[in-house]
């Protein structure tokens, strides 16, 4: 197994810079290290010089993995900032980066009113606005307008009762939103409580946009986050 692969993974993987010693930890604990002890070599007498070891069998395998992405046909680099190790791309692509991240949708913002109700038609679907509406005890009509504005729910035709209520689905623009394959892998209604327990509801829904990958600010590049959506509707 390549220590050198699993060490590109983490870094990849890392959202901040990842240093010798986080790497050496993880490498650790998954027990990959011995393969880099010569044989017959003690292990080191106490955890600082244990750390040190690491690191000096660590960084010539860093300085391989960043050679190699220093090949010009290679769209990548492994660079250190902040005393540690980050993968982004290379300046000489930033144009086409920064492109491609203004075509990117902006994130949604949502209020709490339209975040039940959201989770009301994803569990309910196909629901009418009524039936929205006695589950969540107030009237749903103007958040329902916001959701349709937003592209994350979509009519599914009328229900066949008295008055013919129009019903309400999720669309796949709700799916793309929270990284769903399809509505089967929403956690259960009892996985649900259980989350809401440990945060609020715009926790477990609050998406952030996807970053502008170059690591380097851009005004232009970044999108001015959304206010949150105001409801018309009355909580009385």
């Amino acid at each position: 197994m390549s220590i050198h692969g699993k060490i590109e993974a983490i870094i990849y993987a890392a959202e901040e810079p990842v240093s010798l010693d986080q790497i050496g930890a993880l490498l650790k604990e998954a027990g990959l290290l011995e393969a880099l002890r010569a044989e017959g070599e003690e292990p080191p007498a106490d955890a600082k010089a244990e750390k040190a070891a690491i690191r000096a069998k660590l960084r010539p395998i860093l300085d391989e993995i960043i050679e190699t992405y220093a090949n010009s046909e290679r769209g990548m680099e492994i660079r250190q900032v902040a005393g540690g190790y980050r993968m982004s791309t290379k300046p000489e692509h930033h144009d086409v980066v920064r492109a491609f991240a203004k075509s990117l949708k902006p994130p949604i913002r949502l209020s709490l009113q339209a975040l039940e109700t959201l989770a009301v038609i994803a569990y309910k679907q196909p629901v009418t606005a009524p039936e929205i509406s006695e589950i969540r005890g107030v009237d749903s009509s103007g958040v329902l307008a916001t959701l349709l504005d937003r592209k994350l729910i979509t009519t599914a035709g009328r229900k066949a009762v008295v008055g013919r209520p129009i019903l309400y689905k999720t669309t796949k623009d709700f799916l793309l939103r929270f990284g769903l394959k399809d509505v089967n892998e929403l956690p259960s209604m009892e996985e649900f409580e259980r989350m809401t327990q440990g945060g609020t509801q715009e926790e477990l829904f609050d998406h952030t946009p996807v970053a502008d990958a170059t690591g380097i600010p851009d005004d232009d590049s970044v999108a001015e986050p959304q206010a949150e959506e105001s409801s018309s509707v009355s909580e009385g």
